[in-house]
């Protein structure tokens, strides 16, 4: 040995390694080939039932989106159309009180003077044109003549004897009323019966 390998050798860690034989009572263990085709299966199985449950779901949650679109298709439908309807509602509003005007101002014209004659005919042809104007657009007059009180239509501002009208009947009209497109837009004040 030359002088290097000397001390090659001196440097070198001495390593022992044990290599363990096996031993004669452990035999290598055979594969179960037919724990692990059940277990297979089973496992096969339950990723089926899974899969069945998936489209149960997905079959549910699809006919729920398809209602929940039809749903939001008829509830914008109502939308626009009672948009169309009742667009109108602030600007008829406003009109009413144009309507109670030319009916008072007939009202208070005398029609037997023949001088106001040619006034009270304008007066009458121009509120006949502005009330089928506005019932072109829904605008109906609430009716009052001859008939109960109802509250959903009619607002009471007084209450009198009256021997010629049963109780809660309308005995006068103090304010015509309207409705647009079957929407209370004025109830009628009326004085009824007790």
């Amino acid at each position: 040995m030359t002088e290097q390998d000397k001390n090659m050798s001196e440097n070198e860690p001495n390593i022992d390694v044990a290599v363990e034989e096996p031993k004669e009572s452990e035999a290598p263990a055979e594969p179960n080939y037919e724990e692990q085709l059940k277990a297979k299966d089973a496992r096969i199985a339950e990723l089926e039932q899974a899969l069945q449950i998936a489209k149960k779901n997905e079959s549910e949650a699809m006919i729920r989106a398809r209602a929940e679109i039809d749903n939001v298709r008829k509830r914008v439908e109502q939308d626009v159309d009672k948009a169309r309807k009742f667009a109108l509602e602030k600007f008829s509003n406003e009109l009413l009180p144009v309507i109670d005007n030319l009916e008072r101002a007939l009202e208070s014209t005398d029609k037997n003077n023949p001088e106001h004659q040619a006034t009270v005919e304008g007066l009458e042809l121009t509120l006949k044109s502005f009330l089928d104007t506005v019932k072109k657009f829904g605008i109906e007059v609430i009716n009052t003549v001859d008939s109960q009180l109802n509250p959903d239509v009619h607002q009471a501002i007084s209450m009198v004897e009256s021997p010629d009208h049963q109780s809660g009947q309308i005995v006068n009209t103090i304010q015509k009323g309207y409705t647009l497109n079957g929407r209370l837009i004025r109830p009628a004040m009326v004085i009824v019966a007790k």
